[in-house]
């Protein structure tokens, strides 16, 4: 577990500046250069990535697996599409990080959610999610036209999902994880858990060094 949890972190550290490029730094112009510049981003972004990973798998025992994850997919295009227009939700690098912290905590604890609670926590948690997504089109130089709009928000949407349904999927058949209290599933959640904690101390690290030493 320490090792996946060293290895994950190394990964994150490279997360945020590959996040950015998955057109290699180019502008987006076109529709295809958003359908592949949303697709890239969850996928590059491993803090995005894993959160959904924990996600699926939470999503998987409640009542609806295929609906709880559709709702943080729409919470996530809607935060992207408010970032777009100029609406920025505030402090999201740390709800992103507190939030693979509490889904992952979620899976680890080996209880299974209730549908109202976990749409509710997949929205809210979408929605800051989307707002990071939406700061890389909103900040293009020269701005994103509808077609590129478009197009990212296709991508974002469709991986993620895809990607929320194959964690089941793994979760369900390869791991043999049936039941919330599965240990397999319980694995996966600790360690996303462990990448929260490690995100929530490096952002928190700023405000602290901050207030304490005036840095």
């Amino acid at each position: 577990m320490k090792r996946l949890l060293a290895t994950a972190a190394a990964a994150l550290a490279a997360g945020p500046a590959l996040a950015h490029h998955p057109l290699g730094g180019l502008p987006m112009e076109t529709f295809a250069h958003g359908l592949l510049s949303g697709v890239g981003h969850p996928v590059l972004g491993f803090d995005h990535l894993f959160f959904v990973l924990a996600m699926g798998i939470a999503a998987l025992f409640t009542t609806r697996r295929y609906m709880a994850p559709a709702a943080y997919i729409a919470a996530m295009l809607a935060g992207c599409a408010l970032m777009y227009a100029g609406v920025a939700l505030p402090a999201a690098e740390v709800v992103i990080a507190l939030s693979l912290l509490v889904v992952g905590g979620v899976v680890l604890s080996g209880r299974a959610l209730t549908l109202a609670p976990a749409l509710a926590l997949f929205a809210v948690f979408g929605a800051f999610h989307g707002s990071a997504f939406g700061g890389s089109i909103a900040g293009q130089e020269g701005g994103a036209g509808a077609a590129v709009l478009l197009g990212y928000l296709i991508g974002l949407g469709a991986v993620q999902y895809l990607i929320a349904i194959a964690a089941q999927w793994v979760a369900e058949k390869v791991l043999g994880a049936t039941e919330a209290a599965a240990v397999p599933a319980r694995l996966a959640g600790a360690m996303v858990a462990g990448v929260g904690v490690f995100l929530t101390l490096e952002a928190a690290e700023g405000p602290i060094l901050s207030t304490l030493f005036g840095i």
